[in-house]
């Protein structure tokens, strides 16, 4: 069994000693070399002061009465250079009083009286040097912690670059799974694209005007884009019916905000987008599908959409008459609040300005109109999905 490895030397502390008289100062050498201390020896507090970025002391001793420089003036320049070494003065009692208003003054940790007690200076001596060690101690563990704020700093603004990457990338990626749920319906009913596109802007506008903002605000733009996906799911000849559908086709159709919620399910970031999808058929009375519900169990966004969703039929053209001026969805909204749209909803609707819903209307035609002429070239499909995604959502 191998012998247990001894503890590393405890480091000999230096003590710098200044004194004029040269027996004072050889005394002192020797006493505290035998109390296990390296000693520094001048005769001149110049020397000593020179000396002092060499020496790198635990601690200082000086004799008050000194020619050219008194201790306790030696003292306090000794602190400017080297402040982690503690500062102890040896006095005469005479001297006494004048050296207390340094001690007072911060300039020197202890004093020493002549003639000293060997024994009371070696322990006044240990005392000073365990101040100074601890005082050491805790320059380097200030230093560590500064440098370890540091490299905190730089790796927390590291990370906050990695994550808005990754926001970018997921942003990136949203986008492109919604432009291709939307394109994969608009291929089954090329209206659909834009009145998509256009009761997303609605709903966020009428969202801000709610006060809604931030990441709510998106979800709510994202329910409105997708509300119609789960029609991906209903056969073409229902869909696309020109006349009024059978009591059975209307229940295949009736079944697509299920579907859509189901798709919506598949994705994690669109899961709070897809109560809109499920609930974008109800009515505020309770007379909507699928669930029936009424009043404020319908969600906020889906309360939204129902509102904008009529604003964008009233004033679309359809097979079976023309659009209606904006005034005449106005009128008609405000008649159906209470019954089929909640009636604060319906307040704030009535407040924002009717150019904000025309610009976004003219908005979507021209990327319609735009979309129209690109697919018609050579790279039709290519810049067309350029065009799609390069639509806010």
């Amino acid at each position: 069994m191998s012998a247990p490895t001894p503890p590393p030397p405890t480091p000999v502390e230096r003590v710098v000693v200044v004194d004029d008289d040269e027996l004072i100062v050889r005394a002192l050498g020797r006493i505290l070399e035998g109390a296990g201390f390296e000693p520094r020896c001048y005769l001149s507090p110049a020397a000593a002061l020179e000396g002092l970025d060499a020496d790198r002391p635990a601690v200082i001793i000086a004799d008050y009465m000194m020619p050219a420089i008194d201790g306790i003036t030696f003292l306090k320049q000794a602190r400017e250079r080297f402040p982690l070494a503690t500062r102890i003065l040896c006095t005469a009692a005479e001297d006494f009083r004048v050296a207390l208003q340094a001690v007072n003054a911060g300039e020197v940790y202890r004093l020493v009286s002549k003639p000293w007690h060997q024994g009371e200076l070696v322990q006044v001596v240990r005392q000073a040097a365990d101040a100074s060690r601890l005082r050491r101690e805790n320059e380097r563990l200030h230093r560590e912690l500064t440098s370890s704020n540091t490299q905190l700093h730089a790796a927390n603004e590291q990370l906050r670059g990695v994550n808005q990457r990754l926001e970018e990338i997921v942003k990136a990626r949203t986008n492109a799974l919604l432009e291709g749920l939307i394109a994969a319906l608009d291929y089954r009913d090329a209206e659909t694209q834009w009145h998509s596109r256009r009761v997303s802007y609605y709903a966020r506008r009428l969202a801000e005007q709610l006060g809604v903002r931030g990441g709510e605000l998106e979800v709510i733009a994202h329910g409105a884009l997708l509300h119609d996906i789960g029609k991906i799911g209903v056969r073409d000849h229902v869909l696309l019916k020109p006349g009024p559908l059978s009591p059975e086709e209307w229940e295949e159709m009736k079944r697509h905000p299920e579907l859509g919620w189901a798709l919506c399910q598949r994705v994690d970031y669109l899961k709070p987008s897809s109560i809109i999808v499920l609930q974008h058929q109800e009515k505020w009375d309770g007379t909507g599908y699928p669930a029936g519900l009424a009043g404020e169990r319908i969600g906020l966004g889906a309360r939204i959409f129902h509102i904008v969703d009529a604003l964008d039929a009233i004033t679309s053209d359809r097979p079976y008459r023309k659009a209606q001026p904006f005034a005449v969805a106005r009128e008609e909204i405000r008649r159906c609040a209470g019954r089929q749209f909640d009636p604060a909803l319906v307040d704030a609707f009535l407040q924002v300005p009717e150019e904000d819903w025309d610009r976004i209307r003219r908005d979507i035609e021209t990327a319609a109109l735009l979309a129209a002429d690109l697919a018609e070239g050579p790279h039709g499909d290519h810049l067309l999905r350029a065009l799609r995604s390069a639509l806010p959502v």
